[in-house]
């Protein structure tokens, strides 16, 4: 029950990411979007089977020690966006952002005692997985939002290396999250007890 749990954990937090994309990608002069009908908490328009389901479920058997997913990217046309220099690191912003004010909000009620026991994993979950989302999204690797928000911030010459970048972006990010997430997990430990305490 409790892998049960994490998987919806996980499929609601990514959920949000996403639509978090959405709407920020709206605000900003974008309904790609809202066209494609994707401004919704309902996840069934948003599940990737491989990112949602089957990788998430084989790390929680394996007790890799993280839980790691996606969901199907929500549809942006960068082009549309009002603020051509800083739209585009604006909206990868906001699913990383999305996840931090979740992980905040749970994990403040878990420091403030108002949380019930018979809800404490469910809740600790909540937090530690949208803590993993967010470090694991801002990490500069094309497709994660560190990337866009990354070469949004480099002046327009080193855009020819995130074109090479992402030709090879998930096989990064595979290798990154076999072989060097360990580097990166301290991180999301000392987010989780700054937040909770």
């Amino acid at each position: 029950m409790d892998t049960v749990f994490q998987i919806i954990v996980l499929v609601m937090s990514v959920v949000v990411h996403e639509v978090s994309h959405g709407y920020a990608a709206r605000a900003l002069g974008d309904r790609t979007a809202e066209y494609a009908g994707r401004l919704t908490l309902n996840p069934i328009r948003h599940i990737d089977l491989w990112g949602s389901i089957i990788i998430p479920a084989i790390l929680i058997f394996s007790h890799a020690g993280f839980v790691i997913g996606w969901a199907k990217p929500v549809p942006v046309n960068p082009h549309n966006l009002r603020n051509q220099r800083w739209g585009e690191a604006l909206v990868s912003a906001a699913g990383p952002a999305s996840n931090i004010l979740l992980a905040l909000i749970f994990g403040l009620a878990l420091r403030f005692n108002l949380v019930p026991l018979s809800a404490l994993p469910l809740v600790m979950a909540i937090v530690i997985i949208n803590l993993v989302l967010a470090v694991f999204n801002l990490v500069p690797i094309p497709p994660l939002d560190g990337s866009k928000i990354l070469f949004s911030v480099l002046p327009p010459r080193f855009w020819h290396i995130r074109e090479a970048l992402e030709r090879y972006g998930l096989v990064l990010a595979i290798i990154f999250i076999l072989f060097l997430w360990q580097f990166v997990s301290p991180a999301v430990e000392w987010l989780f007890r700054f937040i909770v305490g």
